[in-house]
């Protein structure tokens, strides 16, 4: 039977151990470890991007994100792409995109217009949020010192009133199908809460992680520019992340989805409720911090929540871009075929079933506006549940066991032992590019030093055209000017 009333909740910087449910108990998130005990939980569950925009495309847009032109921050997308959002509502789903949206191509806050789709009423980004306060109080609501000079209230968090709208919609719309989402920028910078919650973590520090010791000699270059400024802090035995605020607005926002998660099951609560974060934070592990080109479990893993299908701990490998079509499958709407992922909905369904072989999470640059956080980076990655294996395009290459090593300190890419689960990995990922369209394909991946492949400047001689026929006309073929046969044909 299809579900056609789907709550999505979605936090912003919240790497999975920053839940309780997912081990960490010194983590205050009552809310969250309830809706995880309801419902599924995914241990291995990763971003398609560890960065905000692309990260949203993965999701929202159903698409990878170098397919859609979301490949950075502060890029527009593709004008041929549509949303879930549209995609949805051109079925009779009532759909409602409540907080932090991020894929119009503007600044961090938005163009404060609500994308096609979706309902105009509730539309309400970081930009619509600074358009209510004054002068001062924008100032206010960027500053992290304002939490104590100011005494904050959660009424004036953005937070706070991306949830009232969400409860609003519940109330008002429960008798319809529905798509609603509620999108937090919090814990993400500049920390603003009420300062009791940040009191909570005055004192306290994370466990101080075996990757802290890593020296990055046999990693990427990149990595170690990028760890050059925190050295000096991870080499103190003494060293542990502290960082009161960010943990102060973790759990400061689980109370904020704790007021949805309340009026879901007073309005609404047959409806699926599906919970994640866009990325994590890498916190000084191997001494990196925020968030960047390295698809370490900090920094790619993310929390992922689903209730609706019973109450289990998943272990299989998944990934944002399943759940878009995820979505469509149970409503019981056809799945696009612009759509990059396998829907995850049987894997929900029943327990047995593992949908993903692999998982893919990719990186060009952090934003076309910055020209720091090393520009352009691009990478690729492939994991299968245990190996990890990373190709960093202008830099060294990486591969991890994460069963013997789940801190990602040992470096296997030449590793002559592996070198068979390493190389098909390694063809998989290319399988997959050219599969996706990826736009920066080329020989330039096939060939690496630790697995050697001619290189071919016509590659694989195929052309391969879009299908997005619910929303353009057929493409037509070049040599003939008719419409094409196959999308997917010799050139």
């Amino acid at each position: 039977m299809s579900k056609r009333k789907v709550l999505f909740l979605m936090t912003d910087s919240q790497r999975a151990d920053m839940l309780g449910c997912y081990g960490n108990s010194d983590m205050h998130t009552p809310n969250l470890d309830r809706l995880a005990e309801q419902g599924i939980r995914f241990d291995k569950a990763y971003t398609t991007q560890p960065l905000c925009q692309p990260a949203r495309a993965g999701i929202f847009l159903g698409c990878y994100p170098h397919s859609c032109a979301s490949w950075s921050n502060s890029m527009g997308v593709s004008g041929n792409v549509q949303s879930i959002g549209k995609r949805l509502s051109d079925h009779g789903v009532h759909t409602a995109y409540i907080g932090k949206w991020h894929l119009d191509g503007g600044d961090y806050f938005g163009l404060g217009r609500c994308p096609e789709g979706w309902d105009a009423d509730y539309w309400y980004d970081m930009r619509n949020y600074l358009e209510e306060l004054t002068p001062e109080e924008r100032v206010i609501s960027r500053r992290t010192d304002s939490i104590e000079k100011y005494d904050i209230k959660e009424e004036f968090t953005f937070g706070h009133r991306v949830a009232d709208r969400a409860i609003d919609f519940l109330k008002n719309y429960n008798d319809e199908d529905f798509f609603c989402v509620a999108s937090f920028d919090e814990p993400h910078g500049p920390y603003l809460c009420p300062k009791k919650y940040v009191d909570m973590y005055a004192d306290y520090k994370l466990p101080r992680p075996g990757n802290f010791d890593d020296t990055l000699e046999d990693k990427p270059e990149f990595q170690r520019l990028w760890a050059r400024p925190f050295r000096h802090l991870t080499e103190d035995p003494e060293f542990r992340a502290s960082h009161k605020e960010f943990f102060g607005c973790n759990t400061y926002v689980d109370y904020e989805i704790g007021r949805v998660l309340e009026a879901a099951e007073k309005y609404a609560p047959d409806a699926v409720i599906i919970y994640t974060s866009d990325h994590g934070d890498m916190l000084f592990s191997h001494s990196l911090t925020g968030k960047g080109p390295a698809p370490y479990e900090e920094n790619a893993r993310i929390p992922l929540l689903i209730k609706g299908f019973g109450s289990r701990v998943d272990e299989n490998p998944v990934s944002h871009i399943n759940l878009a079509p995820a979505v469509f499958e149970m409503m019981g709407i056809d799945i696009p075929k612009a759509f990059e992922g396998k829907s995850l909905y049987p894997e929900l369904a029943d327990g047995s079933v593992r949908v993903n072989d692999h998982i893919f999470v990719e990186y060009g640059r952090y934003e076309v506006d910055h020209d720091g956080f090393g520009s352009f980076q691009p990478m690729r990655c492939i994991f299968d549940g245990r190996y990890k294996l990373v190709i960093n395009l202008l830099d060294t290459d990486e591969m991890y066991d994460l069963q013997e090593d789940p801190d990602e300190m040992v470096n296997l890419i030449h590793e002559e032992r592996l070198s068979q689960v390493r190389n098909k990995l390694h063809e998989a990922l290319i399988d997959q590019m050219y599969r996706t369209r990826d736009p920066f394909r080329s020989y330039h991946w096939e060939d690496r030093p630790w697995h050697r492949m001619e290189r071919n400047w016509d590659s694989r001689h195929m052309t391969r055209q879009r299908e997005n026929e619910e929303y353009e006309p057929r493409q037509l073929d070049y040599d003939t000017g008719l419409e094409m046969e196959s999308a997917v044909r010799k050139k």
